[in-house]
Parts: structure tokens; C-alpha cells; sequence
């Protein structure tokens, strides 16, 4: 029931796309490559979406796409191989991005042998992302009031940022068929939000963890030095159900020069890493330190750090 149900996936980042090749004025012929992240490659999404994107945009037909799926670190991994074959010469000009439509091609339809085959999921501690974060918030000592004052302070920095204007340059308002602004703004701000609120809401994962399946039974397999698991994540302090499309152009420097675009960003390194799959959702920590000594950097090096994750744990 969001703003943006009644578009396809196709035309969400279409649009992103459009808006892309408009600002910088470039020649889509020149274009080696877009690369774009989707989680659950089905349905709407299926095939690949970013050759479909491309030709539906009205781009040079040379121009290649791709779909990548790297969970929920996909559109970070496409940039990162936008990046890449840029640095390798194999690319001058690329776009890179992501897309996902939750409210036409629902979490899980892609199935997969996760959670559906025992002997997959035996050997991985298969339990719900929900779950793992409660698990982390067990093992770290994260009590349901840390979890809500964090997620009530995430909400005010939110409200604050749209309030300055920080995203207007980023944000393409999305239209529908006939060209009228369906949404142009976050629509799953609540500034509102206060710890009395969120005190009334209920644990969301407690009944699937302690009721069969029981999948804190799995998680205690995993965490034998736990005695149980404390549930305190709910839908105010979770990540919400969206739809959305992002879309960044990278090149090198002689085709910047070219087109007269100024540098936003210059991309020094990536890396990629697994974590621990049941609670899954502690790769933030580790890929920093990853990248920050592939660099030779130190965190105290960094200005500023936006870190999005699903949960508040």
C-alpha cells in the first residue's frame, strides 16, 4: 500500500536511468556497461532487468545490462564492479545501481535452497534475518530500551537531513504512466516516533523463535553460551517494506573531461566479505576493518559514516 505499488520494477529504474543520462548529458552510445543490483530476480524483476531498463530507457542498443545478486549488499555490488572495470580498462563509462519492488515481487519469491532444503539449512543454523538480530542484540548485551533509543535518534537524524534540503540533488521524484508525481520524498520517516510509542509495540520475531519451528532452539545450536534469546525487535525499531530504484553514473577521468562533469566521489578501494550466516548481520563491522586496512586507512580517517542496516542491533 506505499506510493509507489502501482509502478513496475522496470519502470522504477527506468526512470533512475532517464534521469541519469538527462542530468549529465551524456551520449548512451559511449555507455559500456550497467550493472544493477536485484534480490529477488522473479517475476516483474525477472530475466534481466537491467538489459530490459536499458532498452525500455530509449538507450543506444549496444549498451549491455546485468543483474547481480548479492543479498542485501547487491547495488553496493554493482557499483563496486562498475568501479572495477572502470579501473581495469575494460570500461570508460558505466551505470550501476539496484532495484526492488516489495510491494509487487514479495520478499521470498524467489524461493531458494536456504530455507527450503534441510540439509542447507542444518549446515548454515538457517533461521529468519529477524532472528539474528535479536540474537546479536542477546550476545552483545543490546537491551529493548538501547534498541529504541537508537531507533527514535535514527528517526530525528532522518527528519533533520530532509528538513535541510541534504538530499534534494539525489532525489528523482518518481511519476506515473501519465507524468504525475507519484512520491518525491523517504516515505518511511516517522519523526514522530518517541520511546513511549515504541514501547507499545510487541516483539516481531518472538512467536517464530519460540514457537515451532522454534527457531531459537537453532540459534542456542549456534550460541550454546546463551541461555535464551531476548526478542526486542519490532516494526519501529526494523527496517521497513519499500519500494525503490537508485541509480549512480562512473567513469573514468578522461570521460568525466569529455562531458564536463565535475568528480563527486573518487573510489579508492572495495572489498567484499561473509559473516557469520544465522545472525548475517554483523558484516558492517567487518568489512570496514577489511577495507580500512586494504587502504591503509583508520576510521578516525573518515568524516562521516552512513551505515544502513536492517535492523537496530
Amino acid at each position: 500500500d506505499g506510493s509507489l505499488h502501482e509502478v513496475t520494477p522496470v519502470q522504477l529504474i527506468v526512470q533512475m536511468l532517464e534521469a541519469v543520462r538527462d542530468r549529465s548529458s551524456i551520449d548512451t552510445a559511449d555507455l559500456d556497461d550497467v550493472i544493477l543490483g536485484c534480490v529477488a530476480p522473479v517475476g516483474e524483476q525477472g530475466t534481466d532487468i537491467a538489459r530490459l531498463a536499458v532498452l525500455t530507457a530509449g538507450f543506444a542498443e549496444s549498451v549491455p545490462g546485468v543483474q547481480i545478486n548479492r543479498f542485501c549488499a547487491s547495488g553496493l555490488e554493482a557499483t563496486n564492479m562498475a568501479i572495477a572495470k572502470v579501473m581495469s580498462g575494460e570500461a570508460e563509462l558505466a551505470i550501476a545501481g539496484g532495484v526492488e519492488s516489495m510491494s509487487r515481487v514479495p520478499m521470498g519469491a524467489d524461493g531458494g535452497a536456504w530455507a527450503s532444503d534441510p540439509s542447507v539449512a542444518y549446515a548454515t543454523y538457517f533461521a529468519p534475518q529477524g532472528i539474528g538480530a535479536d540474537v546479536i542484540a542477546t550476545k552483545f548485551g543490546f537491551s529493548r530500551d538501547d534498541v529504541d533509543a537508537y531507533a527514535v535518534e535514527s528517526q530525528k537524524r532522518a527528519a533533520a537531513v530532509w528538513k535541510d534540503g541534504r538530499f534534494k540533488k539525489s532525489i528523482v521524484p518518481v511519476k506515473d504512466v501519465i507524468g504525475q508525481t507519484l512520491l518525491d520524498h523517504d516515505e518511511h520517516m516517522r519523526p514522530e516516533t518517541t520511546m513511549q510509542s515504541l514501547a507499545a509495540l510487541k516483539p516481531s520475531f518472538a512467536s517464530m523463535g519460540e514457537e515451532m519451528p522454534g527457531f531459537d532452539t537453532i540459534a542456542l545450536l549456534r550460541y550454546p553460551e546463551l541461555e535464551k534469546v531476548n526478542h526486542v525487535h519490532h516494526a519501529g525499531n526494523s527496517s521497513g517494506i519499500v519500494d525503490g530504484a537508485a541509480a549512480v553514473l562512473v567513469g573514468s577521468k578522461a570521460m568525466g573531461e569529455k562531458y564536463g562533469l565535475k568528480p563527486r566521489a573518487k573510489m579508492r578501494a572495495m572489498a567484499s566479505v561473509g559473516s557469520e550466516p544465522l545472525i548475517m548481520l554483523t558484516g558492517p563491522e567487518s568489512i570496514a576493518d577489511k577495507l580500512l586496512k586494504k587502504s591503509g586507512m583508520s576510521k578516525g580517517d573518515i568524516d562521516l559514516w552512513e551505515l544502513n542496516e536492517a535492523f537496530a542491533s
